[in-house]
């Protein structure tokens, strides 16, 4: 089916064209045409599967001959790198329409965004939080909305964001059409749904937790203390082009980054104690090439959309099987290719069989030839938590036993003087 057949406006057919797409995914073959219709649509897609598209185009699609200046388009979603992604998305589908989109996010100042509102741009991408922010401020209405979407709902749930978006709610006109997105359906996200959508038109694409036909999945049986000496090695013999790389911890990914540069591979990290003009650099740093290998917590699990990914490496075993799908989905994106490599320890094979029952089959293990399994570990990557406990600990008893000596000695001081009563009686 090519995407003239979705009846389009001719100017984001042509933009689509321009940008490589022959035909669309499933999630859009089935979204597009009731959203283009003004139906609610609640889709189940996983990530990967071409779901920003099937929400921008039909809002694309209405918006073109609209009058400008009021904000008819809200889309929220759980991350700022996420929130920067659809707006990249948005500007890309909608190059040859007059339609104008800004994301809403923390971590920046307000003042761009606050012109936004006012100025009324046609489509706004938000985070939970930072909308909340703008909402207590006068300026902050939206009163022309007509569409609503939510997408990485799920997502949205395992942040904690729930009751912010009943909050969002009670802020948006009553009568609009709302598009509902997520990887999965948990009960919370399901009662959510029924408060908000009308009559929705149901789809379900690919729901089951498994990753992409085409991604190649491999496991790497190495000690703990070892992986960051694994990880290098795959990089200096080329079975890595580039890689974005998970870690349990921001700890571990600031040590594994410098670990990777110090031997000579262009490395950055991208988590939660960045700044956004960190986090922006570094991913846009990893995309142009410029970085070799990013490092990430889970903070960049969803919505880093990486053209031609060639390789996701989980450096920890996530805990929840979900986390794993979402992960590796980084690669083999839009029906391309990729592999996805993960480091287990002995301690991690539990978590490792949860994910091989998750996805119905168990993952090839791969032995690295001429690496040496028995070397002695290099660098540490995380002090164990008993060590960081008793460097704590030792850390409190030295500055108690500098507080007390120093007491001592201002004590011995006022006696050597006579004391401070003597001194108010001197003035």
């Amino acid at each position: 089916m090519p995407f003239a057949s979705l009846q389009l406006h001719p100017t984001l057919l042509r933009g689509i064209k321009e940008l490589g797409f022959v035909r669309p995914t499933p999630i859009q073959v089935e979204a597009v045409p009731p959203a283009l219709a003004g139906r609610d649509v609640l889709a189940c897609a996983m990530t990967g599967s071409g779901k920003t598209a099937a929400f921008v185009l039909p809002i694309l699609q209405r918006l073109i001959g609209k009058p400008r200046g009021a904000t008819r388009a809200l889309v929220i979603t759980p991350t700022r790198e996420l929130a920067a992604q659809i707006l990249e998305d948005v500007n890309d589908l909608a190059m040859h329409t007059p339609v104008t989109a800004a994301s809403i996010f923390g971590g920046v100042g307000m003042g761009p965004q606050e012109h936004a509102f006012r100025s009324g741009t046609d489509i706004l991408i938000a985070t939970p939080g930072r909308l909340l922010d703008h909402f207590r401020l006068p300026y902050a209405k939206l009163p022309a909305l007509e569409v609503l979407v939510l997408d990485e709902a799920d997502r949205m749930l395992d942040m904690g964001f729930l009751p912010e978006i009943r909050k969002i709610l009670r802020h948006l006109p009553p009568r609009r059409q709302t598009l509902f997105f997520s990887a999965t359906m948990p009960e919370p996200i399901l009662a959510l749904t029924r408060d908000m959508l009308r009559d929705p038109v149901s789809i379900n694409i690919g729901r089951r937790s498994a990753p992409a036909v085409g991604i190649t999945q491999a496991v790497y049986p190495v000690a703990q203390e070892l992986k960051a000496a694994l990880m290098l090695a795959l990089l200096q013999r080329g079975d890595m082009r580039e890689a974005l790389v998970f870690t349990r911890t921001k700890h571990r990914a600031n040590r594994l980054a410098k670990h990777l540069v110090d031997h000579g591979i262009r490395a950055e990290r991208i988590h939660g104690n960045r700044s956004q003009a960190q986090r922006t650099q570094a991913l846009a740093g990893f995309k142009a090439g410029t970085y070799r290998v990013l490092v990430a917590t889970d903070i960049a699990a969803r919505g880093i959309d990486i053209e031609a990914l060639g390789h996701v490496v989980n450096f920890d075993v996530p805990n929840v099987p979900e986390d794993y799908v979402h992960r590796v989905g980084r690669t083999a994106r839009a029906d391309a290719v990729g592999d996805a490599f993960t480091f287990v320890a002995p301690e991690e094979e539990d978590d490792l069989k949860r994910i091989e029952r998750a996805v119905g089959k168990r993952l090839p293990r791969v032995v690295v030839p001429d690496f040496d399994y028995q070397a002695r570990p290099a660098a540490r990557l995380e002090t164990p938590l008993a060590e960081r406990i008793a460097a704590i600990r030792q850390k409190k008893a030295e500055d108690r036993a500098r507080a007390e000596a120093k007491a001592a000695r201002r004590a011995a001081q006022e006696a050597g003087r006579g004391g401070p009563s003597r001194r108010r009686r001197s003035n």
